[in-house]
């Protein structure tokens, strides 16, 4: 860790990075951003010997050109990214086919990838699957060898503490999930209290509050490293349609603090897709609308801000990039003059810089066709810069 702040500090005067103190900035729209990278990863990139999969997606039947079921475990759905600051990044995979139901022959696993947009390809260099070898997870799980399916957990969100372990949230639960630097898991699910999907293992009958996998889509590691806060995906029953609870998780005292912000979509028809910190009170989301392709109308990133300055009782929200007008002068990818990123679901978001980001989209293998009707997507991972500094914290970029 110490190594890591005497770069990014170095980094800071470079960048002319603000400190926390002086991090607060106005709420002026940003302007439009420009596409600096693109690279892609075939939509059929399979796991090397790993196991068949996919058996429960209609057997035998073509799906956007893809004969199901699969020989190999694909690696496909990246819902969470981690920078590892040498060029690679990790990518979570969620549950694998969309539903409890169709996912227990798939593996939850976290890739490890090198995208390269000077060539436009994305390279696999390996990875490891998620398992409870030591049986903290107290309910049944698919497999007698404890290795972690989409039937037990929908993992769409990961953030790496400073001591190298990885801390997960799932849909199903929802619970907090924290693993070690290898995959596997250190203590039981953490629970949110009083918040129950209809998938949550402890139900016993009960009426759900949260919609089927609307848990933690996002999560932030804080810039000092010790609160995690995690965001739903679903409004909980009782709460405005629309807003969303960001809670907070303290991993020192390995409790819930009580407290939670809320973020307010601009439809309800919108979902989150990732959130990650910039300072102590920033926060960068994804928010997008269910459509793909053409249409695709709403697929944006927020600056939210927890102070709530206009006292409404919600996060404040700030544009910083509409993913479908980005500007292409330079061609970038073989694309036109306007690059649009119209994918379902986009559920990547990383800081390169004070000024680029990093975005990846969930290609929900072998189901969504945003970018080429009838064809399945591709994972694609794109940088864009952005019309003005970001003024984060140093923290929040290691």
């Amino acid at each position: 860790m110490k190594k890591l702040l005497i770069m990014f500090s170095a980094a800071a005067m470079t960048l002319g990075l603000a400190s926390p103190a002086s991090a607060a900035r106005d709420h002026a729209e940003y302007g439009r951003a420009t596409l600096t990278g693109f690279s892609s990863l075939q939509a059929e990139t399979f796991v090397p010997g790993s196991e068949a999969s996919g058996k429960a997606i209609r057997p035998d039947e073509d799906t956007n050109g893809i004969k199901t079921p699969f020989a190999h475990q694909p690696v496909q759905g990246f819902s969470g990214i981690i920078n590892r600051h040498d060029g690679t990044y990790d990518v979570l995979s969620d549950n694998g086919y969309g539903n409890q139901g169709n996912s227990a022959d798939f593996l939850l696993r976290v890739h490890h990838i090198k995208p390269d947009t000077r060539t436009g390809k994305v390279k696999v260099l390996g990875g490891f699957n998620l398992s409870d070898p030591k049986r903290h997870i107290p309910f049944a799980l698919t497999r007698a060898d404890r290795v972690l399916t989409g039937a037990d957990f929908d993992v769409e969100s990961i953030v790496r503490s400073y001591d190298g372990t990885y801390w997960m949230g799932d849909e199903f639960g929802p619970f907090l999930l924290h693993f070690s630097s290898t995959g596997k898991l250190l203590q039981a699910p953490i629970s949110l209290k009083g918040v129950k999907a209809p998938e949550n293992p402890y139900l016993n009958g009960a009426q759900p509050n949260l919609g089927s996998s609307k848990g933690f889509e996002g999560m932030v590691r804080s810039v000092d490293g010790r609160h995690l806060y995690p965001l739903l995906e679903g409004t909980v029953t009782g709460d405005k349609p629309g807003d969303l609870r960001m809670n907070d998780f303290d991993t020192w005292k390995g409790a819930y603090s009580g407290k939670h912000w809320t973020y307010r979509l601009e439809s309800t028809g919108n979902a989150i897709g990732d959130a990650i910190a910039v300072d102590s009170h920033r926060f960068l989301v994804i928010e997008r609308d269910n459509e793909m392709g053409d249409a695709a109308a709403f697929k944006r990133i927020y600056l939210a801000d927890n102070r709530d300055r206009d006292h409404d009782g919600v996060m404040d929200k700030t544009l910083v990039v509409d993913l479908l007008d980005i500007a292409n002068p330079k061609g970038v990818g073989g694309f036109g003059k306007t690059f649009r990123f119209p994918f379902v679901t986009i559920e990547d978001v990383v800081l390169l810089d004070d000024q680029t980001l990093a975005v990846m989209n969930d290609n929900n293998f072998p189901f969504s066709s945003g970018r080429t009707p009838g064809k399945a997507d591709n994972n694609e991972f794109i940088t864009v810069r952005l019309s003005k500094r970001l003024n984060a914290d140093i923290r929040a970029f290691i």
